[in-house]
């Protein structure tokens, strides 16, 4: 199969899909790999690394789109690469088409099969490959989230591990799932008194083994979330449906509850975001402020730390690239049911039910 890479363009997005390891393995396995040139320097990745694998480095970025049978990247395509997707197409990326509708027409008249990378399931209903991004983007929460509180980003100023004969800080973390724990990790990690709160309470349960006094679980509902923000210096948005929109959990007036110069963080914005004033930014701009509270609501956040990230994502997603060039998308699917829960396109239909029901448009099973 032949296998395309192009250089992301999403705002300040530095990740590339594939680092050289990645590229080896597919082409030991007998596949074509096409980089575009300098598709990988935003992650310190040389073009030179690739070549020595055997990958192929072109200049033109019409080059990799036009030739390739697949097509990898990190981000969802842009409009100024809709014109750039063949007919019939396989691109195997993160899409989170709930929070970008105007895609899924664009993919339905390509016949793209499009795998998104945030819908890949396990059976324990764990995403593999959303997993590592999460993982950065909950640690990431935390550090954003205390740089924005200094005075001189429009916070309160507060420094949320204190110091002594000074009051600690408050984290809220809505959600204790990938996100949560990891935001929860690097809260304890400066001392802030941590919160969190979730609908499952078996996961609370988990959360409170690993955790024990160190952080507050509490049951998820408009009570405690009010409650919560009340006290709130930084609050962590870490809700997630797989393939939906992230319900809208904080309202406008549950935000007035909060101290100016506090902060919000919802990692959930690629999804829609779960509260109610969050609208996606980029690195370049990166927060705004609604009634006196500070909103980072940056939708690629893992980008901010492109070579970590970058190598976090390929040691998941090359799994399943290799089943992808190996057996092409509709059988790897079939025969990988797993593999088959990210098929969101698949020849002019929505394949994936959630997605269907956030685009509202007609869901077709891809194993009808």
């Amino acid at each position: 199969m032949k296998i395309g890479v192009p250089k992301e363009i999403k705002n300040h997005e530095y990740r590339v899909a594939l680092v050289p390891a990645g590229a080896k393995a597919l082409v030991d396995a007998g596949h074509t790999v096409t980089v575009q040139a300098g598709a990988g320097e935003g992650s310190a990745i040389s073009d030179d690394e690739y070549r020595a694998v055997g990958a192929r480095i072109v200049e033109d970025v019409a080059e990799v789109w036009g030739e390739a049978d697949m097509i990898m990247k990190v981000k969802e395509p842009l409009p100024a690469e809709y014109d750039r997707i063949q007919p019939n197409q396989t691109l195997y990326t993160y899409f989170h088409l709930a929070a970008v509708p105007e895609l899924a027409p664009v993919l339905l008249d390509k016949q793209v099969t499009a795998v998104a990378y945030e819908t890949i399931q396990l059976p324990d209903g764990r995403l593999p490959l959303l997993e590592p991004m999460s993982e950065v983007a909950g640690r990431l929460s935390i550090q954003v989230g205390a740089r924005c509180l200094e005075r001189q980003f429009g916070g309160k100023g507060q420094l949320l591990g204190g110091v002594p004969g000074v009051d600690r800080g408050d984290v809220v973390i809505i959600g204790g799932g990938t996100v949560g724990l990891n935001a929860a990790k690097m809260a304890i990690g400066l001392g802030a008194r941590t919160w969190v709160l979730d609908i499952i309470l078996a996961r609370l349960a988990y959360l409170d083994d690993i955790f024990g006094n160190r952080i507050t679980t509490l049951h998820s509902n408009h009570t405690n979330l009010r409650s919560s923000l009340a006290r709130a210096d930084l609050v962590i948005g870490a809700v997630l449906v797989a393939g939906a929109r992230a319900p809208k959990l904080v309202t406008e007036e549950d935000l007035k509850l909060m101290q100016d110069g506090s902060v919000v963080v919802d990692v959930s914005v690629d999804q829609g975001g779960c509260i109610a004033t969050a609208r996606p930014t980029t690195h370049e701009n990166p927060t705004y402020v609604v009634h006196g509270i500070v909103h980072y609501c940056v939708a690629n956040m893992p980008g901010a730390v492109a070579r970590s990230s970058t190598f976090a994502l390929t040691n998941t997603t090359i799994k399943y690239a290799l089943k992808l060039a190996e057996k092409g998308a509709e059988a790897a699917a079939r025969e990988d049911r797993v593999l088959g829960l990210g098929v969101n396109t698949f020849q002019g239909a929505i394949t994936h039910k959630e997605v269907a029901n956030s685009l509202g448009l007609d869901y077709a099973p891809v194993f009808a």
